[in-house]
């Protein structure tokens, strides 16, 4: 389970990370963040513990 990122946490550690935002950004990086999460959770839950790295995979074989 996530939690949505709030402009003002989204204020606080852009600042922790050096870089600090304007007021007019903050809704717009949180918002994207918060977007950023909800696509990647749908990868979480998948079991990749046994698929190879791409190097592995030779088109010319297939």
């Amino acid at each position: 389970m996530t939690v949505d990122l709030s402009p003002e946490y989204a204020a606080k550690w852009s600042r922790r990370a050096g870089l600090p935002l304007a007021d007019d950004r903050l809704e717009a990086v949180s918002a994207t963040a918060n977007h950023v999460q909800k696509v990647l959770s749908v990868l979480r839950p998948l079991h990749l513990g046994e698929t190879p790295s791409a190097p592995a995979y030779a088109a010319a074989e297939v």
